[in-house]
C-alpha cells in the first residue's frame, strides 16, 4: 500500500498563485462562513447531480469530534511529511494539542469528482476533479448550473482554522467501473523555508496523498478506501457515487458543535427551500440532514414554518397561471417569472438565520432565483402598511437570460449588482428590479395614480383614510374637520337626540364606527376608565341616574397562534356589574381602499368569531354570550379573513330579568 505523504508547492519558474490569493477570491462576503458553506457546498452538490436521474440528490452535514479509536490514525496518517514550523502549517498543532473536531459535507447521488487527476491531462468535459482540487477560476460547464467560476470551493478552506480539508469521492471510471478517491489539500499562506541549498518560497498550497511520482495524487482504489477506514470516513456503497468534504477543525463562530447544527439546519431550509418542495407532480430535488455527533438535527419543512411557507405560496403562484411575466422593452426582453403573495400575519420572532437575510419581524421579500432554483437572495420591498400584514415573493429568470445575471454576480452568488455588466446586460437587471417594484407597489395599492372620479383631499383626511390601515394604534394627528359650525352642529345634535345613541369608534383591526342596533351598546373605547351616566324612569317617575352597560377594551388587538391558526385576540371586559350579552361585530377593509364590508363578494370569506374565552381559558362558543360584569377580562377570538384587514367591535346589552 502507498503510504501517504504531505507535498508543499513551491514556487515554480514560471510563477504560481499564492495561497492568500486563492483564498481572497471571496472577497469580503457579508454572509457569515457557516451559511456560505451552504450556499456553495448545496451549490456544488446540485451542480454535479447525475443527469436523469429520478433519486433526489442526498446532501447532509455533519458535525462530529473524532472518536479516540480514530485520532491515533489521524495524527500518524496527517502528519507525515508536513512542514514543521506550525506557522507554515497550522494543521500540525491542530492535530496534536486538542481532540479533533471536523464537519463534513457529503452528497450522494452525484458524479464524484471524476475525469483526469492531473491538470495537464484534462483535456475533455471530464474534469470535475482537477476542477475542483488543482484548477482555480475554471469557467462553469454545467447548463444553467448554479456556479460561474467555481470560487465557491475555497469557502472549505476559509471555514477551517488551519486551512485544511479532506476530500473523498467515488465516482465512475471511462470503462464503466467505479473508483474511490482519497486526497487532502491545505491553502493556507505563501512563506519562505530555510533549506540545505538556501531559502526557497512555497505557495502555501499542499498536497496530502500519493508522493511517489512528480506529481501528488490521490490515494486510488483499495489504498483510498482503507485510509479513509482508519480515519472513520463515511464509506461508499457498491454503486454509490458522490463526494465527501471533510474540513477540519471548522470555525463554528463561537457557537456550541450542536447550536451550530441547528443554525446550519435553518440555514439550509432558508437557502436550499426551493429543492426541498415537490411541486408540478414531481418529487423534491434534494433531500437534506444535519446531525452532530449522531444525533439529527432536524431541516425545518419549508410548507410548515414561517415564514417560509409564504415563500413557497408564491413561488406556486408564480409557476402556475396566476403567474406574471416580466419584460424589458427596450430593447425587448422576457425577463422571468414572477408570482407574489399577502398575508394577514402575526409579528414574526426574528432567528439568527433570518437576521443574516435581513429578515426581523415583517415579511415584505422577494427571492430571486436563477433556472437552478437556488436562492440568490431575499430583496426587501415597501414594507406593508400595517405590522400584522407581509407579503413575500419569488422571481426566477427565464432560462435565455441566465447567463446575464450569473455575470451579475459575486464570487458569493448572493445578489445581482447591474453596475458591473455592460449595455444592454445592465439594463435587464435594472429593469429587473423596476418591474418587481411595480408588482409590490400594485399589491401594496401604493402607485398612487388616482382614478377617474376621485376627489381631491387634503392630506390631513388623508392620514384619516389611511389610519385604517394601522393596526389597532391610537395617535393623534393632523386631521381635517368636516363638522359644521359650532351652532349649527349643536342644534342637530339635539335634534337627533332620543333618535339614536352615540357610538364609539375603535381603530382598524379593533372595531370600526358602527350605529346600534337590537337594544347592544357599542364597546367604548376608553383612555381611563371613564362611564357615561345613563338616566330612565321608574313607573313614570324621573329616575335615579344608573350606569349603562358598556365595553372596555383591554389594550389593543393581537395575533396568537393557536393549533396552526393566526387568531386574532381582543381583551376587553364589562365594568358595570350585572348580566350582559355580548355580540361580535366584524368587518373587513381592504388594503388601500379603506372601505368597510360586512357582506363579503360571492366565494369570499370574511372573519369567523371562534368564540369567548373566560379567565380559566374555557371556551364559549356561539355568536353571543352572556357574562356577568366586573373586573374580569375576557377574550374574543377570530379568525381573520386572508388579505384583509379585520375590524373587531364587541357590542353590549343588559340581560333582563323574568
Amino acid at each position: 500500500m502507498t503510504e501517504p505523504r504531505w507535498f508543499s508547492q513551491p514556487y515554480p519558474p514560471e510563477g504560481a498563485s499564492a495561497a492568500e490569493g486563492i483564498r481572497n477570491q471571496l472577497g469580503r462576503p457579508e454572509l457569515d462562513l457557516l451559511t456560505l458553506l451552504v450556499r456553495e457546498s448545496a451549490q456544488n452538490s446540485w451542480d454535479a447531480r447525475i443527469a436523469g436521474s429520478p433519486s433526489p440528490v442526498d446532501y447532509r452535514i455533519d458535525i462530529r469530534t473524532v472518536s479516540p479509536a480514530h485520532a491515533v490514525a489521524w495524527r500518524e496518517l496527517l502528519l507525515e511529511g508536513a512542514p514543521t514550523n506550525p506557522e507554515h502549517f497550522p494543521l500540525r498543532d491542530a492535530l496534536r494539542h486538542r481532540p479533533v473536531r471536523v464537519l463534513a459535507v457529503s452528497d450522494r447521488g452525484t458524479r464524484g469528482l471524476g475525469g483526469p487527476t492531473r491538470a495537464d491531462q484534462a483535456v475533455g468535459s471530464e474534469r470535475d476533479f482537477v476542477s475542483f482540487i488543482r484548477n482555480i477560476g475554471e469557467p462553469r460547464d454545467t447548463a444553467l448550473g448554479g456556479g460561474t467560476y467555481g470560487f465557491g470551493k475555497g469557502i472549505f478552506y476559509l471555514l477551517s482554522k488551519s486551512g485544511t480539508v479532506l476530500v473523498h469521492s467515488r465516482c465512475r471510471t471511462p470503462l464503466g467501473g467505479y473508483e474511490t478517491r482519497l486526497i487532502g489539500c491545505t491553502l493556507w499562506k505563501s512563506y519562505v523555508a530555510q533549506e540545505s541549498v538556501g531559502e526557497r518560497r512555497y505557495t502555501g498550497r499542499h498536497w496530502w496523498g500519493d508522493t511517489s511520482g512528480n506529481v501528488v495524487e490521490p490515494l486510488i482504489g483499495q489504498a483510498a478506501e482503507s485510509a479513509a477506514q482508519k480515519l472513520g470516513l463515511r464509506a461508499f456503497g457498491p454503486i454509490e457515487t458522490g463526494t465527501t468534504v471533510v474540513v477540519i477543525d471548522p470555525n463554528l463562530d463561537e457557537l456550541e458543535p450542536a447550536a451550530a447544527a441547528d443554525y446550519l439546519a435553518e440555514t439550509a431550509a432558508w437557502h436550499l427551500w426551493p429543492k426541498m418542495i415537490s411541486a408540478e407532480g414531481k418529487a423534491p430535488a434534494m433531500r437534506l440532514s444535519v446531525t452532530c455527533d449522531g444525533v439529527d438535527h432536524p431541516v425545518p419543512d419549508p410548507r410548515q414554518t414561517r415564514p417560509l411557507s409564504m415563500f413557497v405560496a408564491a413561488y406556486e403562484t408564480m409557476i402556475g397561471p396566476t403567474g406574471s411575466d416580466l419584460a424589458c422593452l427596450k430593447p425587448k426582453q422576457h425577463l422571468g417569472r414572477l408570482g407574489l403573495v399577502k398575508r394577514i400575519m402575526p409579528p414574526l420572532e426574528p432567528t439568527r438565520a433570518s437576521r443574516m437575510l435581513d429578515v426581523e419581524d415583517l415579511v415584505h421579500h422577494v427571492c430571486l432565483m436563477r433556472p437552478a432554483e437556488l436562492v440568490v437572495t431575499y430583496h426587501p420591498g415597501p414594507k406593508p402598511p400595517s405590522v400584522n400584514q407581509g407579503y413575500a415573493g419569488v422571481f426566477r429568470a427565464s432560462e435565455a437570460m441566465d447567463e446575464v445575471y450569473a455575470k451579475a454576480e459575486p464570487p458569493t452568488h448572493d445578489a445581482w449588482h447591474p453596475q458591473s455588466l455592460d449595455r444592454p446586460e445592465s439594463t435587464y437587471v435594472r429593469t429587473t428590479f423596476q418591474r418587481i417594484g411595480e408588482a409590490l407597489n400594485d399589491l401594496l395599492s401604493l402607485s398612487g395614480v388616482a382614478r377617474s372620479g376621485a376627489s381631491n383631499v387634503a392630506l390631513g383626511a388623508a392620514s384619516s383614510f389611511f389610519s385604517g390601515l394601522v393596526g389597532g394604534a391610537w395617535g393623534i394627528g393632523g386631521a381635517t374637520a368636516y363638522s359644521k359650525p359650532e351652532g349649527v352642529a349643536r342644534r342637530a345634535a339635539k335634534e337627533e337626540e332620543g333618535s339614536r345613541r352615540s357610538t364609539a369608534g375603535r381603530p382598524a383591526t379593533a372595531g370600526g364606527p358602527s350605529s346600534p342596533e337590537d337594544g347592544y351598546a357599542d364597546g367604548a373605547a376608553d383612555f381611563g376608565d371613564r362611564e357615561e351616566p345613563s338616566y330612565g324612569t321608574e313607573n313614570g317617575r324621573a329616575g335615579i341616574a344608573k350606569r349603562r352597560p358598556r365595553v372596555q377594551y383591554v389594550g389593543e388587538p393581537y395575533y396568537e397562534d393557536r393549533d396552526e391558526d393566526a387568531l386574532l385576540v381582543q381583551d376587553f371586559r364589562l365594568p358595570v356589574d350585572g348580566l350582559q350579552r355580548v355580540r361580535i361585530d366584524l368587518a373587513v377593509t381592504l388594503p388601500g381602499t379603506g372601505g368597510r364590508e360586512t357582506d363579503p363578494p360571492i366565494g369570499a370569506s370574511m372573519p369567523v368569531l371562534l368564540g369567548w374565552e373566560d379567565v380559566d381559558g374555557r371556551l364559549h362558543s356561539g355568536d353571543t354570550c352572556v357574562i356577568a360584569g366586573g373586573d374580569a377580562v375576557w377574550r374574543a377570538l377570530v379568525r381573520p379573513a386572508p388579505d384583509t384587514m379585520t375590524e373587531i367591535g364587541i357590542k353590549v346589552e343588559v340581560v333582563k330579568g323574568p
